[in-house]
C-alpha cells in the first residue's frame, strides 16, 4: 500500500473513531500568537511542547528557515492575516540550531535540482522570469543571523500595526532549550552563548 492510502486508510478510522474531538478549538489563536518557525521534522511536536503551547493556542507558520525572505510574500501574508483577522497580538520567529538552511548556496541546490532531474532549461525558465535564484536559494550564514533578518523583516514591514512586538528566539532541536535573542517589547538584542548578534 502506498503512503497515501495508508494516510487515508487512518483518516477513515480517526474519523469514524471521533478521534478528532480531542482536537476541537476555534480559530482564533487563544494566546494571541503567531509563530513562524521552520518545517524541520525535529521541531513539529518539540516547538509546542518547548514553548507550552497547546492545540489552538497559536497560529503556527513553518517554511525552510523560518525566513521572512520577501516583504509581500506568502510568510508575511500569513502573519498580517494572524494579526488583523485571527487576533494574534505577538509575534514570535522562532529558528533552531543545526538547520539546513544554514551554510545553504544556490549553486549547491541547482546541482541537486539537476541531479534529480530538472532540465537546465526549466532553470533558464524560472531565472528569466525575473526570480533571482542566487537569493531565492541562499540560506544564512547563522541561524542567529536568520532570526535577525526575519525579525527585522516583520518589525518594519509597513503593514505590521504599532505595538505588536516581534520576538527572536532559537531552540535546540534536541532538548528544547529557547535562547532569547531579540524581546519585541523592548527591542533588546542578546548574544546566546553559541554566536554573536549585532544590535
Amino acid at each position: 500500500m502506498s503512503r497515501l492510502y495508508e494516510i487515508l486508510e487512518h483518516n477513515r478510522r480517526f474519523v469514524a473513531s471521533r478521534a478528532y474531538e480531542a482536537y476541537r478549538t476555534t480559530k482564533i489563536p487563544e494566546k494571541k500568537m503567531v509563530v513562524l518557525t521552520c518545517m524541520d521534522t525535529r521541531l513539529i511536536e518539540l516547538l509546542p511542547k518547548a514553548m507550552n503551547l497547546k492545540n489552538g493556542d497559536a497560529k503556527i507558520v513553518r517554511n525552510a528557515g523560518a525566513l521572512v525572505s520577501h516583504p509581500y510574500g506568502s510568510v508575511m501574508r500569513s502573519i498580517l492575516v494572524a494579526v488583523y483577522e485571527l487576533g494574534a497580538r505577538e509575534v514570535y520567529v522562532v529558528g533552531h540550531r543545526d538547520c539546513g538552511m544554514t551554510g545553504l548556496r544556490a549553486e549547491a541546490a541547482l546541482e541537486r535540482a539537476r541531479a534529480l532531474g530538472v532540465a537546465e532549461e526549466k532553470i533558464e525558465t524560472v531565472a528569466r522570469a525575473g526570480v533571482q535564484l542566487d537569493a531565492w536559494l541562499t540560506g544564512f550564514r547563522s541561524v542567529e543571523e536568520g532570526v535577525t533578518a526575519s525579525v527585522r523583516m516583520v518589525r518594519e514591514h509597513p503593514l505590521l500595526p504599532p505595538g505588536v512586538p516581534v520576538h527572536g528566539l532559537i531552540i535546540d532541536p534536541e532538548t528544547g532549550k529557547l535562547d532569547l535573542l531579540i524581546d519585541g517589547t523592548t527591542g533588546k538584542t542578546t548574544a546566546p552563548a553559541t554566536g554573536s548578534v549585532e544590535s
